[in-house]
């Protein structure tokens, strides 16, 4: 089995966020894991991306306690742009053994107008994608 040492577990304070980071925190904990918590601000204006960051910064900070109870050593990142790109980059300059992302179950009339940042990732990356969906309970 792989030893993952670094995840980078991107995050967009969602709902689904809290099964997420039950997973990584499952995952990472008896492993010794350091955890790396990304959000990508997608803004438009600078309002905009400031009051994203000022959100980001709180939920992030929410996600960071609860992991550090349990014992897990968390870095918070925020980026700004497009999700995809920002954490391409992200997994481009420093080196993390996993990717772990909400899958957020999109309809198909929802992946056709939006898009998925998963799917946009999955033949870019070279490092494993985990893909937490619902609820958790370890």
């Amino acid at each position: 089995m792989h030893s993952y040492r670094n995840i980078l577990a991107a995050v967009d304070g969602s709902e689904a966020d809290e099964a997420l980071v039950e997973q990584v925190s499952a995952l990472a904990a008896p492993l010794k894991a350091r955890v790396h918590l990304l959000h990508v601000a997608h803004s438009h204006t600078l309002d905009q991306e400031r009051t994203l960051r000022e959100q980001a910064e709180e939920f992030l900070e929410r996600y960071r306690a609860a992991m550090q109870q349990q014992g897990i050593e968390v870095e918070v990142l925020i980026r700004s742009g497009e999700p995809d790109r920002e954490i391409l980059k992200e997994i481009e300059e420093h080196r993390y053994d996993l990717l772990a992302m909400a899958a957020h179950g999109h309809t198909l009339f929802g992946r056709l107008l939006f898009g998925s940042v998963s799917r946009a990732l999955r033949n870019k990356i070279t490092i494993p994608l985990l893909l937490a969906r619902g609820e958790f309970r370890g």
